[in-house]
């Protein structure tokens, strides 16, 4: 009897101590119970689950037939066959094989119902291959606490830059996705994703341009490691004239260097940087606009001929930007039609879409209105006691929610210093190179003159 209590005993504790460490550390409480229970409530409730949900066939022809020549009753209808399941640091992977007559759209509309009957936090469906389905389910809420995972190996303009509501590591990857559009309103932490992107940048062999059109105020900080940067809309127009003499003068080293003829082997015929021998490629450039907005609005007729400058210029680079290795990376609280001609063809040419809070759905739509409603649902929904969660999507029309880890200033401004020495020069930027700034005192006294105004 004794044995009995003691082993009811420590049954409790372990209960207990589950409870508890399931609220402060949910990771710890999957690695250690979570993957166990989780496992077993799937396996169970699986064929149930999947008949509640619409996800069985009826049993073929030639089963009835068989069952009514044997006198067997009817056989059950039959869910997919499970092909593998395995745990993973966030959750579990489901792998499916679709039965004759079933599609993998039908898996994506009932992800929330199978989250219900699975009691998990959230179930993501995609298309492995033709007749087979996987679903990523998480088992705690994964973007509550962001906790970036230690990226095995750093590839060129391949930047982990937030984590997925499924546990995967989102990835801005230039190589795949040239350009790219960021929208949110204010303390949204559009500017922290920003701050992410540079200091996963700032160590590869990239040269960054900047436009801050907030007197700098973003991006300044960070200037040790940028070949140029502007802080205003005309130093922002010249800026970008200099970039498209820059991808002229590329274009020019990519056709001196293709020399075409019979006794060229194909893989060395190109038509962009990379194919280019590694002692004559360029560096890649990435374009970091801030505020948009400010580059498009104009009050008079001055401003508006140099907003047909600026958009002329960011088109011109979107279109032929990729090979010449220039990637724009656009960012601002609204980006519509009404900031005038040329922005929807800009918009165009942004694969890339990134939707953080938003305070209306036209913006929302402004993003993921030409690819996916429910994209544009889903940014409208972003709670925002949760700065830096957004919706990131392609043109294709997949999307996910993310979220950018809490990336500070001086953080970033840390790691800018440390590669510094990795900032190229390019002979068009040389004028547009950063300089230190300059103190400036405001509604202080001066230390050395007692009574004086810093006016």
């Amino acid at each position: 009897m004794t044995a009995l209590w003691g082993t009811l005993l420590a049954v409790l504790v372990v209960l207990a101590f589950a409870l508890v460490l399931r609220w402060p550390r949910p990771t710890w409480y999957w690695m250690t119970f979570g993957i166990t229970f989780a496992t077993v409530r799937v396996l169970i409730r699986y064929r149930s689950a999947m008949d509640a949900c619409g996800l069985t066939v009826p049993p073929s022809r030639w089963r009835l037939a068989l069952a009514r020549i044997t006198d067997r009753p009817v056989p059950e209808a039959r869910a997919p066959r499970i092909l593998r399941l395995r745990p993973t640091a966030t959750g579990l992977v489901l792998r499916l094989k679709l039965r004759p007559g079933q599609d993998a759209f039908d898996f994506t509309a009932s992800s929330d119902r199978l989250r219900h009957s699975f009691a998990l936090h959230n179930v993501v469906s995609r298309e492995v291959r033709s007749g087979v389905v996987e679903l990523r389910m998480t088992g705690y809420d994964v973007l509550r606490r962001v906790r970036m995972p230690i990226a095995p190996r750093v590839e060129t303009l391949r930047v982990p830059v937030a984590l997925c509501e499924d546990g995967e590591v989102h990835h801005r990857d230039y190589r795949q996705v040239p350009h790219a559009l960021n929208i949110g309103a204010t303390k949204s932490g559009k500017s922290v994703y920003q701050r992410t992107l540079v200091a996963g940048l700032a160590p590869q062999n990239v040269a960054l341009v900047g436009i801050d059109c907030k007197n700098g105020v973003e991006l300044f900080p960070l200037a040790r490691r940028f070949t140029a940067l502007a802080d205003n809309p005309a130093a922002a127009a010249e800026l970008l004239a200099a970039l498209v003499q820059y991808m002229d003068r590329v274009y020019q080293l990519i056709r001196a260097e293709q020399r075409i003829s019979v006794a060229l082997p194909d893989v060395e015929i190109t038509a962009d940087i990379w194919d280019l021998p590694a002692h004559l490629r360029p560096v890649p450039v990435v374009v970091l606009v801030d505020e948009v907005a400010e580059l498009a609005l104009a009050a008079n007729k001055v401003e508006e001929a140099r907003r047909d400058r600026i958009v002329t210029d960011l088109v011109r680079l979107a279109q032929l930007g990729r090979a010449a290795g220039i990637h724009l990376e656009i960012c601002g609280q609204r980006f519509g039609s009404e900031l005038g001609k040329g922005i929807t063809m800009l918009r165009a040419q942004l694969t890339g879409r990134t939707a953080h809070r938003v305070n209306d759905e036209t913006s929302a739509n402004m993003a993921f209105g030409d690819i996916s409603p429910d994209a544009v649902l889903a940014a409208v929904q972003i709670d925002k006691d949760r700065p830096g969660t957004a919706v990131a999507g392609d043109s294709s029309g997949g999307w996910s929610r993310i979220r950018a880890p809490h990336t500070t200033l001086r953080q970033a401004v840390d790691v800018c210093n440390a590669h510094a020495h990795r900032t190229p020069e390019i002979a068009e930027l040389d004028a547009f190179r950063p300089e230190p700034p300059v103190r400036v005192l405001i509604g202080k006294i001066h230390p050395r003159s007692a009574g004086a105004s810093a006016f």
